[in-house]
């Protein structure tokens, strides 16, 4: 059974990492996918993930944009509509990090976390709910963390980016509920990916496992799999709520 069959899903951020597994998770489940990449460096990455993505039997296309930036979501959004039709669900899950200790962190670092991982959920969910309420239906999925619930020293950015997307989320949710437009946050834990991989180095691995009850990092396709929960009529009556993906670590 295609849980998502012939939706039109925009996913931002997802060259690598979580954004590739979701996408290919969705279009497992038969959504068109439409995804953005913001540097050079991933353009080959993208135009792989296009053809994997296609061989799903969907429609695929990727756009080099950054979400950070105002009349770049408008414009990618618009882009999305005149050429798939529609938006049915938007996986805002873009996002970086630029940890460093407050004393030693500059404007520019704090700037670029907050614009890049809070302020493009802000620019694309304000985007999508056009054509969401239009329909009178739609799932928005922002990827918060972990870290944006319990906090973590070294990412006081990192953490007040993630944190305001779970009461930016909690809001749309009062917002458009009447209009039968979901909002939820998915807070991962500790993921397997290109930007965590030191984790699993040395003592520092050992610590952070003992703080998982499952006793083990999660995958790029658990994550996958709790959006495809939440971008599908699975969780029709679930909205403005966070889901934390991250094998207890939160309890």
């Amino acid at each position: 059974m295609k849980l998502l069959e012939n939706k039109v899903v925009i996913i931002t951020g997802a060259a690598r990492g979580i954004g590739e597994g979701i996408a290919l998770k969705l279009a497992e489940h038969g959504a068109h996918i439409a995804f953005s990449y913001v540097s050079d460096s991933s353009a080959d990455k993208a135009l792989a993930l296009e053809e994997k993505l296609k061989g799903f039997g969907v429609n695929a296309k990727s756009w080099k944009t950054n979400a950070a930036n105002f009349e770049s979501a408008e414009s990618f959004v618009n882009d999305v509509v005149k050429e798939f039709g529609t938006v049915d669900v938007c996986v805002n899950n873009a996002g970086i990090s630029k940890d460093n200790l407050l004393l030693r962190m500059t404007p520019a670092q704090w700037d670029e976390v907050i614009e890049v991982n809070l302020k493009s959920v802000y620019n694309m969910t304000k985007q999508v709910i056009r054509p969401m309420m239009k329909a009178r239906k739609g799932s928005i999925v922002n990827m918060s963390s972990i870290i944006g619930i319990r906090g973590n020293a070294g990412q006081s950015s990192y953490a007040a980016s993630k944190a305001g997307i779970i009461g930016f989320t909690k809001s749309i949710a009062h917002e458009l509920g009447s209009r039968n437009v979901r909002c939820n946050a998915i807070a991962p834990g500790f993921i397997e990916t290109d930007m965590t991989h030191y984790l699993k180095e040395g003592e520092a691995s050992k610590a952070f496992l003992e703080k998982i009850p499952l006793g083990r990092f999660g995958t790029a396709e658990e994550v996958a799999n709790t959006t495809l929960f939440l971008a599908s009529d699975m969780s029709s009556y679930i909205t403005g709520q966070v889901i934390s993906a991250c094998g207890g670590l939160n309890i």
